[in-house]
């Protein structure tokens, strides 16, 4: 069974072409993201908020 949906998947590309691209912000402070791994994180966050089949976020 697939773990992510092809929406959410979908969502992390475009997510991470911007990210490339040097356009992706961070939420309330507006800093340029400059991890790919926050940038994959800031993908699932917005796949989630559309109601794409993702798993819920693991929580320290």
């Amino acid at each position: 069974m697939a773990r992510y949906s092809k929406k959410a998947q979908e969502k992390v590309g475009a997510v991470l072409k911007e990210f490339e691209e040097g356009k992706l912000k961070s939420g309330r402070s507006g800093k340029k993201v400059t991890s790919r791994k926050q940038a994959i994180a800031i993908g699932l966050s917005e796949a989630r908020k559309k109601g794409a089949k993702v798993p819920p976020a693991p929580h320290k």
